[in-house]
């Protein structure tokens, strides 16, 4: 089987929206998406400088919007192979991409849950200074300890040696002076920690707005952040996306039962990267391929073209 993975926030990059709409229907579509999200997303996704496009509440619709944009794109160019796409996952607000691709969401409706719920998180972020950051290496119990000692908390357990910690400036800050033995510490572009208790208000806030969002059975496998289960009941889905603001994402769960389904590739959703780089680390030896363009469609590499 082929799965479908969908970044989260993070792996925006200033223009990568330009090679994506230089087809006029796709730019049409991409001016839908803006009405639907309230935002200008053809203006951030070629214009917008990086400082503009690391705020939440543009952040989160600019990468749904590019996840549906090249999941349409990829089942227009390429019918066969998105045929045979079998399930999906998405990380943090990848999940909402992975609610479209699954069929739990129209496009409307994703762009309408991811305005609010970016609007509700930047809200979150605004209101105490908080980060976050990627430990890489060492091990797990180690790193889980000395955020334990610096009130950090893991946002993120990525796979392949990966977690994210999120927390206060002054905390993150002494994580990196001092990291846990056998780790390095990157620090992240995003304006928040993330799926920690400073989301705890987005949350309670979401829940209250649960109602406006239909939602339908999926028709994919869908893998949840949660624990890496699979969801076959979109309410569900919608439910467990409203508590996952203020858990963490447990993208290794998702990549083990993945393995454990048999996936034979691994396709990323633009603005590709992040994901495929997880799974070379956390699935070894299993294909993917990173739709960073529409050439990237166009030209497939071998495993996805029917000679695996």
């Amino acid at each position: 089987m082929f799965v479908v993975t969908c970044p989260g926030q993070g792996s925006q990059k200033p223009g990568f929206l330009a090679p994506w709409i230089e087809d006029p229907a796709r730019r049409a579509e991409l001016e839908r998406m803006s009405d639907a999200a309230g935002i200008d997303l053809i203006l951030h996704g070629t214009e917008s400088d990086e400082a503009t496009i690391k705020d939440t509440a543009i952040a989160q619709p600019l990468i749904v919007a590019a996840g549906i944009l090249s999941w349409n794109a990829l089942r227009e160019a390429q019918p066969e192979l998105a045929a045979e796409v079998s399930g999906v996952a998405g990380h943090s607000v990848g999940e909402v991409t992975a609610a479209y691709v699954a069929g739990v969401f129209d496009a409307d409706t994703a762009l309408r849950f991811v305005r609010l719920r970016s609007t509700l998180m930047a809200e979150d972020a605004s209101s105490t200074p908080s980060g976050m950051a990627a430990v890489l290496g060492g091990s797990e119990e180690l790193v889980t300890a000395r955020l334990n000692e610096l009130g950090l908390e893991p946002a993120n357990f990525n796979g392949g040696g990966q977690i994210v910690a999120a927390g206060g400036p002054s905390s993150l800050e002494a994580l990196a002076a001092e990291p846990p033995q056998g780790s390095r510490v990157i620090a992240l572009k995003v304006a928040g920690a993330f799926h920690t208790k400073y989301m705890a208000h987005a949350r309670e806030q979401f829940s209250l707005h649960r109602a406006e969002f239909a939602a339908s059975d999926p028709q994919l496998a869908l893998w949840a952040n949660e624990d890496g289960s699979v969801y076959d009941n979109g309410d569900a889905f919608v439910a467990e996306m409203v508590r996952q603001l203020a858990q963490p994402v447990r993208w290794d769960a998702c990549m083990a039962s993945m393995l454990d389904a048999g996936v034979a590739g691994l396709i990323e959703l633009s603005p590709a990267g992040a994901l495929t780089g997880l799974a070379k680390r956390g699935m070894k030896g299993i294909p993917s391929l990173a739709l960073t363009s529409f050439e990237a469609i166009s030209t497939l590499p071998e495993g996805f073209r029917g000679d695996r």
